[in-house]
Order: C-alpha cells, then structure tokens, then sequence
C-alpha cells in the first residue's frame, strides 16, 4: 500500500492553465533514442522552421505566462539550429531549460548553448533507453553517466542540472540509491525527477472513441498490449524513498484534474552536504518562494539559479516562518557543536521530484495534472503534451469507455 498524505498539510503549487512556472516547446519529434514508454513518434525529418517555432513562443506570450521553456522533442539536440531555438527563447525574457537525453551534448556544444541564454538542463537517463554502450547496465550503475553530464555541466558553470528517469515496477527498488547518489553530488546536482511509468492498453477494460466512433488506439506510441506495470503512483515512490531515508519529507503537490487527493507532482526540498541530510523544507517555504518570486517578477518561479541551491545556510534564517526549515536549522547547530569542521561546509538545497502522469479511473476518466506545467501549442492552442499524439492522429483527444461486462447466465 502506497504512502497516505494528508494534502492539507501541503502548499499545493499554485500553477494554472494561463499563469504557470513552466510550459513546454517541441521543435522536433527526431529522437537519436528510443526510450520504452516514449509518448512522441520518432520522425527523424521532424524540425520545425524557427518561424513556427517563433509563433509557437508568440502562443505562450499571448496565453500563458510562464517563468520557464522546457525544450523537448523529440530530442531538440538533433534539431541543427538548436543554438538559435535557445537564443529565441531567452530574447523573450524566459529561461530556456533544454529537456534531453544528452547523447549529442558536448562541452563545446554546452559552452555555445550557454552563450545563447540556456539557464539549465534537464537530462533524461535510466536503463530502458537502449542507449549505446550502456544497454546492459542496470538504474545503479547509469549514476556513473549522470556524474559524467553533471561534472560537464559543473565545469561549463552557472548551469542548473537536473536528471529525470521513468521509474518502472523493475526499476522502483533502485531510486533510493538515485536519491543517495543526489546526495553525494548535491553540490552539482540541484534536481532530481522521477516519472512513474505509465501506457494505455489496447483492449482489456476500455475502447476508445473520437466524434462517436470508435478508433483503433493501437498506432499511438504509448499504446501496449501488456505494458508491465502502469500503476506505480508517486505515493510508492515516496514510500520506497522512505524505506532507506525514513525522514523524507514532500512539502508541495499538484493534484489530478478529476481526483484533487491525487499527488500527480509531489515535491521534496533538502538542505545538507554531501555527508548529512540537515532536513527538509516545509510548505511555508515553498509558499514564500513561489509567492515572493510572482510579486517580484509578475511569474512563478520554474528554476532557481545554482548559485541560489548553494545558499542552504541563508535559508536557515527563515526558520521562524518554517516548521521544515527550523527542523533543519536544529539538526545543523547540533552538528556545529559537536563537529563544528564538518558543519562550516557549504551547505545546499536540492528539489526531489516525483510526477505521477495521466490516469485512467475505472469510469474511462483520464485525470491528468491540474495546473500542468507540460502544455505544449498546437495549431495555436495549448494542449498537453503528454497526450499530443491523439490530436496529431485523430484530429482531437481520444475518449475512453469502460467496455460493458456481459452478463453471467
């Protein structure tokens, strides 16, 4: 049985529809990867012009204020013009974080991205990628390539460095040493994601239905006969994080768009070293941060800066405001008093973050993530981007109906 949370003892992000921390661009659907449980068809010849992309950042301009541009695909890596698709995005005054898989990413690469305006990268690495020279090697022994991207993107500096991995029900055991190994490099290291695997099934329970009729869900990417394992919920990720780290802590949540006590983005922030976990912040803490930054900048905040991450004793001064924070700042003077060498080490703030996606309820409702950060534009609307692949088959959203169950003569 997953973790229960109370999601009154949470802040609940306050994004929305027209006034969000993030919103998501594609300039390609190339992929030089191919990841189980991908939601986008690999097109190797799918770059999109900078016109189109120039009005697709015009959508997000007149419809959605946004503190942040995930550039996705695809893998916008492949996309030639890369380079110039990063400086469009930070002329606009919004900080361009590039969604990729990392396999065309190299330092001199990074340093010209960089110059363009990127703010950060958020890098897509588990062990079902099929990824060159790495295919035999399990969740554990891909932190031995995650440290390789996070020293390059170290090196280059002033860089936010993420990693994201799907999490399946084989690879669920192994987060907890993802989590100790963000802990060990959390001086580079300022985001961790995990997304629960998820597919829609061809038969069983549903059929699938577009203006009336009923369509064949099959040639959508995300579709699977058997699929494995699709319902690990955020709440499992916490409990297994738990299992090794029994103070792990979740101060904010989005919930889902048809269950508000679903946790489709339930967030963790800890303030230590790379040898001690001081605590983890609170709400109240997060409340300050998103409300704080929409008064200073009319938005909220998507991604602090690495130089922000590294002021973890500065939070400490909030410890008043904080139940988290005051946890945390108890257990570091604690430290100072007995080992004050260790204490005066810089410490740092890391965001672990566990995402749930769609889900299907048993009456065929989808619940998706209310208040998502992942809206895409298409034909001049913003859609999600998850699920972009109906609208791009079937010209609209799949409808899913709960097939009738005969009955036992």
């Amino acid at each position: 049985m997953s973790t229960r949370l109370d999601h009154r003892e949470l802040y609940r992000l306050p994004w929305s529809l027209p006034d969000n921390s993030i919103s998501w661009l594609e300039p390609t659907a190339a992929c030089n990867l191919a990841c189980l449980g991908c939601y986008r068809t690999n097109d190797p010849k799918a770059h999109k012009p900078l016109e189109e992309i120039g009005r697709e950042l015009d959508v997000f301009t007149r419809l959605r204020t946004s503190d942040g541009v995930s550039i996705a695909g695809g893998d916008p890596l492949t996309h030639p013009l890369i380079v110039d698709i990063v400086a469009m995005v930070a002329e606009r005054g919004i900080k361009p974080i590039l969604n990729t898989n990392g396999l065309a990413l190299d330092h001199d690469l990074l340093v010209e991205l960089k110059k363009a305006g990127l703010w950060g990268l958020t890098l897509h690495i588990d062990s079902k990628q099929r990824r060159p020279h790495w295919r035999d090697k399990d969740e554990v022994e891909h932190n031995e390539l995650r440290l390789e991207y996070a020293e390059m993107i170290a090196e280059v500096g002033g860089l936010i460095c993420s990693f994201n991995q799907t999490v399946y029900g084989d690879t669920l055991e192994c987060v907890p040493e993802v989590v100790a190994w963000g802990q060990k490099h959390i001086d580079i290291v300022q985001v961790i994601v995990f997304i629960t695997f998820r597919a829609g099934l061809v038969g069983g329970e549903f059929d699938y239905y577009v203006g009336g009729e009923k369509v064949d869900f099959g040639p959508l990417p995300y579709a699977a006969d058997d699929a494995g394992r699709i319902d690990i919920k955020s709440t499992d990720v916490l409990e297994t994080i738990r299992g090794r780290f029994p103070d792990f802590t979740p101060c904010a949540y989005l919930n889902g768009t048809q269950r508000p006590d679903s946790y489709k983005w339930l967030l963790t922030a800890r303030l230590g070293t790379k040898d001690k976990i001081y605590g983890y912040v609170g709400p109240k803490f997060m409340e300050l941060a998103q409300t704080s930054h929409h008064l200073r900048h009319g938005r909220y905040l998507a991604y602090s800066s690495p130089r922000v991450h590294r002021r973890g004793r500065a939070m400490m001064l909030l410890a008043p405001l904080d139940r988290g924070i005051a946890r945390a700042t108890s257990a570091y003077l604690r430290t100072l008093a007995l080992h004050p060498i260790q204490a005066m080490g810089r410490a740092h703030l890391q965001s672990v973050m566990m995402i749930q996606p769609a889900d299907v309820l048993p009456d065929g409702r989808t619940d998706m993530c209310d208040g998502c950060p992942d809206m895409t534009v298409w034909n001049d609307r913003l859609e999600w981007s998850c699920r972009l692949e109906e609208p791009m088959t079937y010209g609209q959203f799949v409808d899913i109906v709960p097939r009738k169950q005969e009955s036992a003569h």
